[in-house]
């Protein structure tokens, strides 16, 4: 339309429209310069051929198809696009929503669509009262009253948060499609990707419930937005106000409510009093039982197991690749599961005494399984005497006859959750593990053994090294200073050091040991227990900086001559020690020497004094 046709409309009309449509979006000039809408564009023909006015919803979308394409395609598969085309008489239209003559851009402020402007917008229909909510089979009443007072109304109407989800945000602008509909953005299967349009890190907030993977395999078994948040009413805490304890407890109470499950029957009686006292009291029956549905009566049927890594992601995570949870993923029955070290209803956090995961409670719940002759002690992997032996232990004597709360107990060396064999590389008592686990209490050890000749990252040996529980065992880890500890100690030095021990065994440390004396020096004595370090290093105890105080722990007269005796030295090595090796065979051949040269003289010898004798007694008897 040229310039002067669009003087000429606005010559006839009201000096008001004129205004208003100079300030409207159609009014503005696009990126090319030109005028984005004339008044011919929307009424058709040109000034002076111009058609009546636009008054039917029909025909208002069709004129905004002209420029409005995609829009008007996703208005005409919508609810309202429908009711137009069906000449609704209460239908609305771009009109309706838009405005005539006044469109103004989304980021206007005096727009109908301005987003602090939706809510009023929507609700001109959407409320009690009107004459939609009226004549509609759905319930219309309190939508925008709920949205009010929902954590997204107050938001946007309280506090100006323009970022706070409107209708439109949810139910979309122009394909506004009922619930029912697969394609509808508030379907249950696709309520999760239009919440998490502002709800970005949600997974991290509800693990689990709101995760694509799981969401697609099984898409009936995690609850939606919807079951918890309420589409119109949602809370910062809606599970009290929607799904109360009292409505589970009016079957729950029930003492002979029950099931049968595999034959079996099973009581679903619920102790109300447990749950109030308990660690999850804050919580409400359905943040557990997630998978129940208020279409189903009741509205727990079929609603299956509960999933405890919907809050405890990480526990459960390790609990699936540990050995109690493949023992319970291969259908072992004594396998044990949360409820098994936990409870029910009745959880109570680690930190009260009453908890069967309290410190001291530990080995006692363990050993229900890892007893003697428990269930469990059929299989012939299954360690029964653990228990036992734990309880004679220095840990188990600490914890359960001191109740010493910070000594080691089983969850402190095999982890909570994370069970596995010790020839499991990523078990914490495997034997590239161990020391880590062991340092969690006895660090200032660990750190010597890091440096020691024992540790890997010291030590270039092709031989197993020997960690912790080489030297203290396992569960039957002894006092170091008891006497039965230092005499067997020489035993497992010798599992490694077979030659050097033989050598001690021929010194007089060695031949008292055998005797039974402990206070005689041993090897750790020596050598150091946990730092042992070569000799040529200057932080050995048998350094030549550091031998004669070593030695004079027992013997305080201590010299440089005195710990110049060799300890190890033997005869029998030639290139370590050679004098001592010649001179050991110098004097055995010498020895042997004489000896059988004079063995043999005598054997010579012995036949002619024979015979002598003889002739001795002769002459007797003729004299």
């Amino acid at each position: 339309m040229k310039k002067n046709e669009q003087q000429l409309c606005l010559s006839c009309h009201k000096q008001a429209s004129v205004k208003t449509f100079l300030k409207s979006s159609h009014a503005q000039s696009n990126s090319e310069g030109k005028q984005n809408a004339t008044c011919v564009d929307c009424h058709n023909g040109s000034a002076h051929t111009i058609n009546v006015p636009v008054t039917s919803g029909k025909e208002s979308l069709a004129v905004c198809e002209k420029c409005h394409e995609p829009e008007a395609q996703k208005f005409e598969s919508s609810l309202h696009g429908k009711a137009v085309l069906h000449n609704k008489l209460l239908a609305p239209t771009c009109i309706k929503c838009h405005g005539s003559h006044n469109i103004l851009p989304p980021t206007d402020e005096n727009s109908k669509i301005y987003v602090m402007n939706i809510p009023a917008l929507c609700g001109s229909c959407h409320k009690e009262g009107t004459q939609v909510s009226k004549l509609s089979t759905v319930s219309q009443n309190h939508i925008l009253e709920d949205y009010s007072e929902s954590i997204h109304g107050e938001g946007l109407l309280k506090r100006g948060l323009i970022v706070t989800a409107v209708c439109t945000s949810c139910h979309f602008s122009h394909s506004i499609l009922p619930h029912e509909n697969p394609e509808s953005s508030i379907n249950r299967k696709n309520i999760a990707s239009t919440c998490t349009q502002c709800h970005r890190q949600i997974e991290s907030v509800h693990v689990k419930v709101i995760n694509g993977e799981l969401w697609e395999k099984e898409p009936h078994k995690i609850p939606a937005c919807i079951d918890c948040h309420q589409p119109h009413k949602a809370r910062r805490v809606v599970y009290q106000q929607d799904f109360r304890n009292d409505i589970c407890m009016k079957c729950h109470s029930d003492k002979n409510l029950s099931m049968t499950v595999d034959g079996k029957k099973v009581s679903l009686f619920v102790d109300i009093n447990e749950h109030n006292n308990s660690a999850h009291k804050d919580n409400s029956c359905i943040k557990c039982h997630t998978n129940i549905s208020i279409t189903n009566n009741p509205i727990c049927l079929n609603s299956g197991k509960v999933d405890c890594s919907i809050c405890h992601e990480s526990q459960v995570s390790d609990y699936q690749i540990s050995e109690h949870g493949k023992v319970s993923k291969a259908g072992n029955k004594n396998a044990p599961t949360c409820q098994s070290c936990h409870g029910k209803h009745g959880i109570m956090k680690k930190s009260n005494v009453n908890s069967p995961t309290f410190q001291t409670n530990i080995p006692e719940l363990c050993g229900e399984c890892h007893g003697h002759k428990t269930a469990l002690s059929a299989d012939p992997e299954f360690m029964d005497d653990v228990l036992i032996d734990y309880s004679m232990s220095i840990h188990g004597k600490g914890l359960l006859e001191s109740g010493l709360t910070v000594t080691a107990s089983c969850v402190d060396c095999h982890s909570s959750h994370r069970e596995l064999k010790a020839s499991d590389p990523m078990s914490a008592v495997h034997e590239n593990n161990i020391a880590a686990t062991c340092a969690k209490c006895h660090q200032g050890i660990y750190e010597k053994f890091r440096k020691s000749i024992h540790h890997p990252d010291v030590s270039d040996s092709d031989k197993k090294l020997p960690t912790c529980k080489d030297c203290h065992s396992s569960h039957t880890i002894e006092r170091v200073d008891r006497n039965d500890f230092r005499q067997t100690i020489l035993m497992q030095c010798g599992e490694c050091h077979e030659e050097v021990t033989k050598t001690y065994f021929e010194t007089f440390h060695g031949k008292v040991s055998i005797l039974g004396s402990a206070k005689t020096a041993k090897c750790h004595d020596c050598h150091g227990s946990h730092n042992i370090l070569p000799q040529y290093n200057p932080e050995s105890t048998l350094s030549r900086e550091n031998i004669i105080q070593t030695c004079q722990t027992c013997h305080p007269n201590s010299n440089r001559k005195f710990v110049g005796y060799l300890t190890h030295a033997t005869h029998h090595d030639r290139k370590k020690f050679p004098i001592l090796y010649y001179t050991f065979w110098a004097m055995t051949i010498l020895l042997v020497t004489t000896f059988t040269f004079f063995g043999l003289h005598t054997l010579l010898w012995l036949p002619r004094s024979l015979a002598e004798n003889k002739k001795r007694k002769q002459k007797s008897k003729k004299g």
